[in-house]
């Protein structure tokens, strides 16, 4: 069908092109070239006709030519020319030579190339005539045109796809949904090759398009996105204005249907059932429940909230903004006893409402929401819940402050016991009956040390202890008037000598640790030891203050100075008490103006400056202070010094100490052996036979002070020395462990004592005599040092006595 409608078009050009062409032998159309009609000019004919030289009509070629022989498109020709073929037409420009060729003997011009009106419309080229023998121009050169003539080749193009549109739903019919446009490469100019029609293929039952604009429309009014969100429609175009032959394109328009808020809320259950227990706090979330809308995004916004006025008390609804769910919480606290149901009513309503739509219907939905209260064992409950008691400070002990009362709230209802929280009263002020709770003092009040009392009262099943609540209790110590009223501050006051009656002295007031209900009200008067006063006078303001005054005339400190004036102060009650003070009043020594001067003998007012005299004297009592304060430390230092020098000959603490080794006991030169020598007294030392025992020659005393004799070391082959071997040798090995000990000491073995020395052997391993004959205990007084050796000693000496026995 489509390749007979093109042979069909191929024809009419081809007959379109013939008719032009016998046109153009018909009529003329004279072209001047450069030069032409000059004056002079032979060309030029009678009357001013100019001669015509180029002669040709206008050019066409049809595109898209498919013929296997060239195409003819035209002839150029001068008038000068004969038909001898004396003149060579040539051509030159765009596609000469290429597309277009030309016969230099007649002129004609054919195209040997498929043209194509979409690339190119028009070629412009020049044309020549020359003398075929000299070659020269016959005629100006003469620029011509030759356009490629349309034929409908091209179909409609859809370029600005895809083409993606939105309409929201319910909307009426003829709601614009969008534009789309198609393009046709034909030439709009001529024919109707690019004039273009718009048509539904796909679709027509919901969108229509409109076929000059392709505006698409909607055709119903009942579009609904619950039911479809997207369409596709297929729009075409079709070029010739839609007649027979015209070609066509189409192109796929998807068009999403948007949402409208036209479905209310719906519950999925007319009823949900949770529970919960009694004792959950407040705030607690007992379940969630929603409702559906089937619509999207704002538009299923949803918020809820509580209908019935028992749900509205003791729930609270909130609204879950990401998952639009309603959260049903506690609000009041529950309590299985009281109710053990209870029945919400919850109401879901769409948040954002369409007016449009408000016809369909309430966009609102409710449920029921039924709650169950779960019993659990409560701790009992104080009533009436009052947290404040009274009483007198003057109570006795064992006194009945006030009865708290707790009762358990369950079903068992068990009996209660009371006890108080003793990190709230420590003192131990009150008692409580456990079974009654009959609160009791058990201590003496005293308001004015502490006026309250915080307490925390405690309840608890008998038979569950720990089932407990708490009360705090507040206890208000109540005044009583037990404390008298006492004078302010030890009140005193100065008067002139020359003091006139009259003048006042002091105005006094009280202080009273008691605070009654109707306040303070003193009374002054002198005590009736002063009734017999003749100097002083005391009056009573009546606001709680009073006034003394002079009832004489001047004073006379040489016969007395210092006047105690006893103050009797009473307080309103009940009872009312009393209390004495002391008003000291002082004469003093007055100036013209009557400012004090001085009061027994002591200067009120003292010169700012010291005479010459009276500075020398203060530094030479100052310097003569601190030359007996370093006469006193010089002394003490010195006999401090007398001490420690009698304490360094003490043999305890006298260390000698050699950095060089000596050469044994037959080396006399290496230290002088007096210093060892002077710490004994050699005398006691018994000679010849050495048998000199401790104790001899020394007198009685302090142990440390006490002169023994040195035992001389005699060789006994009987003597066991494995004890002494064995205790250096414990020595010697714990002190090549210690690492942190300097070597300080040197342990020198010897093999035999060293004979002809001038002084006795100082070991005491063995001695001239025997051991019973030694008292070792003294080596215990010379410090830790000898402790041990002593204690060996008088091991060795206990082990002798027993062989003996």
């Amino acid at each position: 069908m489509a390749k007979g409608l093109q042979g069909f078009s191929w024809t009419m050009l081809l007959l379109f092109c013939a008719i032009q062409e016998l046109g153009a032998w018909a009529m003329h159309t004279a072209v001047e070239g450069p030069g032409l009609g000059q004056p002079g000019d032979p060309a030029l004919l009678a009357g001013g006709r100019v001669k015509r030289g180029w002669v040709w009509n206008q050019f066409f070629v049809v595109e898209e030519y498919t013929g296997t022989e060239p195409l003819y498109v035209g002839k150029i020709h001068s008038d000068s020319d004969e038909g001898d073929g004396s003149i060579k037409y040539t051509i030159s420009g765009e596609g000469a030579g290429t597309i277009f060729l030309i016969d230099e003997i007649t002129g004609d011009i054919h195209a040997t190339e498929r043209l194509d009106r979409e690339q190119k419309t028009f070629y412009t080229l020049r044309a020549q005539a020359r003398d075929r023998q000299t070659d020269q121009l016959l005629e100006p050169e003469s620029e011509f045109i030759i356009k490629v003539q349309d034929i409908n080749d091209s179909e409609p193009r859809f370029l600005e796809g895809p083409y993606i549109g939105s309409v929201a739903e319910l909307s009426p019919i003829g709601t614009s949904v969008m534009q789309v446009m198609a393009s046709d490469a034909d030439d709009p100019t001529y024919g109707s090759s690019a004039r273009v029609v718009y048509s539904v293929l796909e679709g027509e039952q919901h969108f229509t398009v409109d076929s000059k604009t392709g505006v698409i429309r909607t055709a119903v009014a009942d579009l609904d996105r619950e039911t479809q969100d997207r369409y596709e429609v297929v729009i075409r175009a079709t070029d010739m204005a839609g007649q027979l032959g015209g070609l066509s394109g189409s192109t796929t328009v998807t068009i999403v249907v948007t949402d409208v808020n036209d479905n209310p809320p719906r519950f999925p259950q007319k009823m949900y059932q949770f529970s919960i227990v009694e004792t959950a706090p407040v705030g607690t979330a007992i379940g969630r429940v929603k409702a559906e809308d089937s619509d999207v995004g704002e538009n299923t916004d949803m918020t809820y909230q509580v209908k019935d006025e028992e749900g509205v008390e003791m729930f609270k609804v909130t609204t879950d903004s990401n998952t639009q769910e309603a959260v049903i919480s506690v609000q009041k606290p529950l309590d299985y006893e009281s109710k053990k149901v209870h029945t919400v009513v919850v109401e879901a309503l769409n948040k954002f409402v369409d007016p449009r739509f408000v016809d369909l219907g309430t966009f609102r939905d409710q449920t029921i929401v039924r709650v169950s209260v779960l019993d659990v064992d409560e701790p009992p409950e104080f009533r009436p819940p009052s947290n404040l008691m009274e009483v007198q400070e003057d109570a006795h002990v064992g006194s009945v402050v006030g009865i708290v009362t707790a009762l358990d709230p369950d079903t068992a209802n068990h009996p209660v016991r009371y006890a108080i929280d003793r990190s709230t009263d420590t003192e131990r002020i009150f008692d409580i009956d456990a079974n009654t709770g009959a609160i009791v003092t058990g201590k003496v009040l005293d308001r004015e040390t502490a006026g309250w009392h915080n307490i925390t009262v405690l309840a608890m099943e008998a038979d569950n202890h720990s089932q407990v609540s708490r009360a705090s209790l507040r206890i208000r110590i109540l005044d009583v008037n037990d404390n008298p009223p006492e004078l302010a501050t030890p009140y005193e006051a100065a008067v002139c000598e020359d003091a006139k009656p009259g003048q006042l002295i002091q105005t006094i007031s009280v202080v009273d640790r008691d605070e009654p209900q109707s306040g303070h009200r003193f009374y002054f008067t002198l005590a009736p030891e002063a009734t017999n006063n003749h100097h002083f006078s005391l009056l009573d303001i009546k606001d709680n203050t009073a006034a003394v005054h002079t009832q004489r005339m001047g004073f006379n400190r040489q016969e007395q100075d210092v006047y105690l004036l006893p103050i009797l102060v009473v307080d309103s009650g009940p009872p009312a008490l009393s209390s004495t003070g002391t008003l000291t009043i002082r004469i003093c020594g007055c100036d013209s103006n009557g400012a004090i001067q001085s009061c027994n003998s002591t200067a009120y007012v003292v010169s700012a400056t010291l005479s010459p005299g009276a500075l020398i004297a203060l530094l030479v009592c100052i310097l003569i202070l601190v030359v007996l304060v370093l006469l006193i430390l010089t002394l003490k230092r010195h006999h401090k010094s007398h001490l420690t020098s009698e304490d360094d000959e003490d043999m305890r603490d006298n260390v000698i100490k050699y950095n060089d080794e000596g050469g044994g006991e037959q080396d006399t030169e290496a230290y002088d052996m007096s210093a060892l020598r002077s710490l004994y007294d050699f005398s006691e030392i018994k000679g010849g036979d050495g048998g000199g025992g401790p104790g001899e020659g020394v007198p009685s005393g302090n142990p440390a002070s006490e002169l023994h004799a040195l035992p001389q070391w005699v060789q006994s082959p009987d003597l066991d020395f494995s004890v002494f071997r064995d205790y250096i040798c414990k020595k010697v090995e714990q002190a090549d462990e210690d690492l942190s000990v300097p070597p300080y000491d040197s342990f020198q073995t010897y093999a035999f004592e060293g004979s002809d020395s001038p002084v006795p052997s100082l070991s005491s391993i063995n001695t001239w005599s025997s051991g019973s004959e030694q008292d070792f205990s003294y080596l215990g007084v010379w410090g830790p040092r000898f402790r041990q050796l002593a204690a060996l000693y008088a091991g060795r000496r206990g082990e002798e006595d027993s062989e003996e026995s």
